[in-house]
């Protein structure tokens, strides 16, 4: 394989937690791989006419904490000479992150994006999977005060979080007996004009919330996030411990609905939550999960995906 140029839009590298983070796994990849890799952040991009520029740095990274990388002197590149651009930066799904997905789409697809920038705005977590509604709990999106009381009249336990948030900030679990309802939608519609999301509480999140990564519509690996105690959110940035979990008929029952529309999309590198039975997110934007997977199951997903990245090259 031709070693590829790729440039990585995302984080601050100094901040990253290097034995979770999926983004410097890929990384690391795709150096063992004989690619090169240059790293940026969203706002060191910008579009001078139809030409898409950013200010870069070459980097090499090493699995050892406190020096887990390198940079090199600092170039201005035209991305559109880039083999491949990793769009890796985490949410929220704010103005800012559908701008950048604009910018993007003037180089992609001749240079690679992974994901395809247009599905990725176009599919946000929280909304992208209500176009699979047989396969969800009860759920509404709502900026409607009394729609949203109804809801949660009908169904009494539910949860309630931002719709284009993520990590598990903002969410909340309101209980049949919880009196601060219409307190928290102040809240919320004080500081946003954004809509809601509120499900049906699943009390089989108390056994976990699974994560199954799936790889150009297929699913290959999956991990089960447990809720701390006394929290309903098993996000791990929210204190929710991995776990190993393996695919039931129902997960794959799912993943064979949703995944012929992820890889029609363009959206190589997914990971969906499942609750019990139950499809809740499908993530597009910086899925999370590889490194724990490779971890439990002895397999490495980024292999997988660096693979799918170079034959979609090698085809171009």
């Amino acid at each position: 394989m031709t070693s590829l140029n790729i440039a990585v839009q995302m984080d601050p590298l100094h901040g990253i937690d290097i034995t979770g983070d999926s983004t410097f796994a890929l990384m690391l990849e795709a150096q063992a791989r004989g690619h090169r890799l240059w790293h940026y952040e969203v706002p060191h991009m910008w579009l001078e006419g139809a030409v898409l520029q950013a200010r870069v740095k070459p980097v090499t990274v090493q699995a050892v904490e406190g020096a887990h990388f390198q940079f090199g002197a600092e170039d201005v590149v035209d991305l559109g000479t880039m083999d491949v651009v990793l769009m890796r930066q985490d949410p929220p799904f704010d103005m800012a992150y559908i701008t950048a997905t604009h910018l993007l789409e003037h180089i992609h697809p001749k240079t690679l994006v992974v994901n395809n920038p247009a599905s990725v705005r176009n599919a946000p977590e929280k909304l992208l999977v209500t176009h699979f509604p047989q396969l969800m709990p009860p759920t509404l999106i709502s900026w409607d005060r009394g729609a949203i009381k109804d809801f949660r009249a009908r169904y009494k336990d539910v949860i309630v979080k931002p719709l284009f948030g993520n990590g598990g900030i903002g969410v909340f679990r309101i209980k049949p007996d919880d009196e601060n309802l219409g307190s928290l939608l102040d809240m919320f519609f004080t500081a946003s004009r954004e809509p809601l999301m509120v499900q049906r509480y699943e009390p089989a999140v108390r056994k976990g919330d699974k994560r199954i990564i799936l790889i150009d519509g297929e699913p290959l690996g999956a991990i089960n996030r447990v809720p701390a105690e006394g929290d309903s959110r098993s996000n791990m940035h929210a204190g929710g411990v991995a776990e190993p979990a393996k695919l039931t008929a129902r997960d794959q029952e799912i993943c064979a609905a949703i995944g012929p529309v992820l890889k029609r999309e363009g959206l190589l590198f997914t990971g969906i939550d499942v609750i019990g039975d139950y499809l809740t997110e499908i993530n597009v934007t910086s899925p999370t999960g590889l490194q724990q997977i490779a971890r439990f199951d002895r397999l490495n997903l980024a292999t997988v995906i660096l693979e799918k990245i170079e034959a979609i090259r090698a085809e171009a």
